[in-house]
């Protein structure tokens, strides 16, 4: 099975033609960065139509048991997170609300402080809050994954202190090997494989050394080095492609809402060349076996280990 953790394409026929193609069971797409609660809906039913007008292409997923029907049709199962907190707002009741409506991963905080936590971007990390803590836990009760991805390296080790579950990183990639704030420190590397969570690869050139100049090999030698010191069953593939995506799309990344004087404008950097879209996946299949791991090691990263974690962690309690 191939799953990516973790996308944000702009989503088309083409797009989800290239999915079939590069034989995707399963994908985790974000329907919410600086949106409010309406505003998450208002993505989910954008999503709906494309499930109408794609459907011999792409089904909802809420369960793995959903991933394995879709694929037996055919299809590769989408489905939802947050890479924020807002649609919760300062609601408890809302975390059981969004899950009823299919969000299965929440971040806690996408770079800033919110109301559950701070981001790796803030100076000062003042760790998860009291209501993270309710929050936390209703993620628990309700089967919703924490993720852990932008949060800053205290908060993201309170979780995983904190949670009575199993937590991910679905996008990032391990700070020694290049060091930017959103990659993890081995500290959290180590804590999450000691309680049992899961870390996504982050393809994103960012999160990459040497950014969109980085090779396959290069790619695959750290993950295989990362296997050998924490095993293999807590890594998959959280991509972060943010496919067709115009430029402004990340400038309200970085913006939000919330910010009278915009940062000065980015633009997506460019896809290494052995990942542009879900095509390539079996890149990585080959770049992991020429690295030395072995088939069983590699089915897991691409996919198996995903589900397994999946399986686990969205039944509620």
């Amino acid at each position: 099975m191939y799953v990516d953790g973790l996308q944000y394409i702009y989503p088309s026929r083409a797009v989800f033609q290239q999915m079939r193609l590069g034989s995707l069971s399963a994908v985790q797409i974000t329907v919410g960065y600086h949106e409010d609660f309406l505003g998450v809906v208002d993505n989910l039913q954008t999503w709906n139509h494309w499930f109408e007008e794609c459907g011999d292409l792409i089904a909802k997923a809420t369960s793995c048991e959903d991933i394995l029907v879709a694929n037996a049709a055919g299809k590769t199962a989408i489905l939802f997170g947050l890479q924020n907190s807002l649609a919760i707002g300062a609601d408890l009741a809302r975390v059981e609300l969004l899950s009823q409506l299919g969000i299965r991963f929440c971040q806690l905080t996408y770079n800033q402080q919110s109301l559950l936590g701070s981001g790796c971007f803030e100076a000062y990390d003042n760790g998860l809050t009291v209501f993270g803590r309710e929050v936390v836990d209703e993620m628990n009760r309700v089967g919703m994954i924490v993720d852990l991805s932008h949060a800053g390296h205290k908060t993201a080790m309170d979780v995983v202190g904190y949670s009575k579950r199993p937590t991910a990183v679905t996008h990032a990639n391990p700070g020694v090997w290049h060091s930017v704030p959103r990659n993890i420190h081995d500290d959290l590397l180590k804590a999450l494989s000691d309680t049992g969570g899961m870390v996504g690869f982050s393809l994103y050139p960012h999160h990459l050394k040497s950014g969109s100049d980085c090779s396959l090999p290069e790619f695959s030698q750290m993950v295989a080095e990362m296997v050998e010191i924490y095993g293999n069953k807590m890594f998959g593939i959280g991509s972060d492609l943010c496919q067709d995506q115009p430029d402004s799309v990340v400038n309200w990344m970085r913006n939000g809402h919330w910010r009278k004087t915009p940062a000065p404008p980015v633009v997506f950097p460019d896809c290494p060349v052995w990942f542009r879209d879900n095509r390539d996946f079996s890149n990585l299949a080959d770049g992991l076996k020429a690295a030395g791991l072995p088939a069983e090691h590699v089915a897991g990263v691409l996919g198996d280990n995903w589900v397994a974690f999946w399986q686990r962690g969205f039944d509620p309690l």
